[in-house]
């Protein structure tokens, strides 16, 4: 069947010339489904298509959105807290554990300022008694990469709600945000907190799978292009996967290294396969390779690192998938672009560049430098915004597919 949109060009002036028939058709999906209330999406750009090859519900990089766009991450907060409760006023923001990670502070710092505009009151707390054990009090404080003060304060469970361990301090919480990816699943009952909390507790990876992400995403693009007359390769990467895999003991690498084949005779000549546990985050657990081979062989340094993750969480299932040679640059180094979404509407993004990369490499790992990408500009018809437009609608379509998702694993909970 002949499509109305064949390549990148078409593409590009076809999500110009359309973008509010487009972002009508995604907002109505999106009606009929339960939606992250933060996510970030990673897009590739290649000379062919464009292609989103990693998706976050609990992004960790709020400092690196421009100050402009920030504003309007406030904007689509407050419409979200509107949705679930009018006036809401008081939030409690449940962050990672991992403080050292003084640039993880920057960026709770950005998103709590984020939340604030959505004119409400936050307080960051924990459970974990991990982020409190080098304190004797019931109160953490940190301070950021850029000298914000950041402090977090002691939580344990009463009665279904959250409550602070100091006596004097009231939570009183009327929706937690979750911003802890839950590599390792916090020791909580979820089905015993009354309090509503956003995104859903249940979308963290410990249950979640790149693998099935992929799939959903796959499903989700081809029904869009079908509706708009588009081929589907122009926006997404293929893929397969495989589970069984033991790294550490190289149990199921020769099946793994057969699969990485049958993947690139269906590529272009030289292109070369990106092999991601199927629960990692962070950049970790990825291996680029160009041929089968390469697995077999793989040496003991690099089966560690695919071994295990965030967390010491064990890695058995991997996603295989297309590698996206980005032809995106900032100061002459290879870069890809990563979407911010509120409420499933896109908020904000960077440019992540890293150069002592090549085009076909992990970006997301040691030496990658962030620059600010603004998105408040984009409207219809508006040629010097096309890029992003584009990097846009795949951002929210990828998202779309999380919240089908996200709907499977709440109802497994």
């Amino acid at each position: 069947m002949p499509h109305k949109v064949n390549n990148k060009q078409e593409l590009e002036l076809f999500f110009c010339h359309n973008w509010n028939e487009i972002n009508a058709w995604i907002d109505q999906a999106q009606s009929e489904l339960p939606q992250p209330v933060t996510s970030s999406v990673d897009v590739r750009e290649s000379k062919t298509k464009f292609a989103p090859v990693d998706q976050n519900m609990y992004p960790a990089g709020f400092n690196n959105l421009c100050s402009k766009d920030l504003l309007h991450c406030g904007d689509h907060f407050k419409e979200k807290f509107d949705q679930i409760k009018p006036n809401l006023k008081r939030i409690g923001l449940l962050p990672e554990s991992h403080t050292k990670n003084k640039y993880y502070l920057d960026h709770l710092h950005h998103l709590k300022s984020s939340v604030e505009m959505a004119e409400t009151e936050v307080v960051l707390f924990s459970p974990d008694p991990n982020l409190f054990a080098e304190v004797s009090g019931n109160v953490v404080e940190l301070e950021s990469f850029s000298g914000y003060k950041i402090i977090v304060h002691r939580a344990q469970v009463q009665d279904g709600e959250f409550i602070s361990c100091d006596p004097k301090l009231k939570f009183d919480f009327e929706l937690i945000l979750l911003n802890n990816d839950q590599s390792i699943p916090l020791d909580l009952d979820w089905k015993t907190i009354k309090t509503p909390v956003y995104p859903s507790p249940y979308a963290g990876w410990y249950k979640r799978q790149k693998i099935h992400h992929f799939k959903c995403y796959h499903e989700t693009a081809n029904r869009f292009c079908e509706h708009f007359g588009i081929n589907p390769d122009l926006i997404q990467a293929r893929f397969s996967s495989m589970d069984n895999v033991d790294f550490s003991t190289k149990e199921g690498l020769d099946e793994l290294g057969k699969e990485v084949d049958k993947l690139l005779v269906t590529l272009p000549e030289g292109s070369s396969v990106f092999v991601k546990a199927s629960q990692g985050t962070y950049g970790m657990g990825i291996s680029v390779v160009s041929s089968g081979e390469e697995i077999i062989s793989m040496n003991r340094k690099i089966r560690n690192k695919m071994d295990v993750g965030k967390g010491n969480l064990k890695f058995t299932s991997v996603l295989i998938q297309e590698g996206i040679e980005t032809i995106v640059k900032y100061d002459d180094a290879p870069a890809e672009v990563t979407i911010y979404l509120i409420n499933g509407r896109s908020s904000g993004g960077f440019i992540r560049t890293n150069p002592l990369k090549g085009t076909q490499a992990n970006l997301n790992s040691q030496g990658m430098i962030y620059q600010k990408l603004c998105l408040s500009d984009i409207k219809q018809d508006c040629d010097h915004t096309i890029k992003e437009a584009v990097y846009s609608v795949i951002a929210r379509l990828s998202t779309l597919a999380a919240s089908y998702e996200m709907k499977e694993l709440m109802e497994l909970k």
